[in-house]
């Protein structure tokens, strides 16, 4: 599956869920996966928590 119908499955579940549960039940939906794909990297080693910890604290610029 491409990025392009990964996104566009997701955004119609999205959908559905707005027009089902209303707005809130929308926001908790896309916060919870938002949550889940960060933890998702972080397990598969993509996300280096360490480096944006040190960015946040501003230990580290971008450039």
């Amino acid at each position: 599956m491409t990025p392009t119908v990964t996104g566009a499955l997701f955004a119609g579940a999205l959908a559905v869920c707005w027009i089902a549960f209303g707005f809130w039940a929308f926001v908790f939906v896309a916060v919870a996966v938002l949550v889940g794909a960060g933890i998702g990297r972080i397990v598969d080693g993509r996300l280096d928590v360490r480096a944006i910890a040190d960015a946040v604290r501003g230990r580290r610029s971008s450039s």
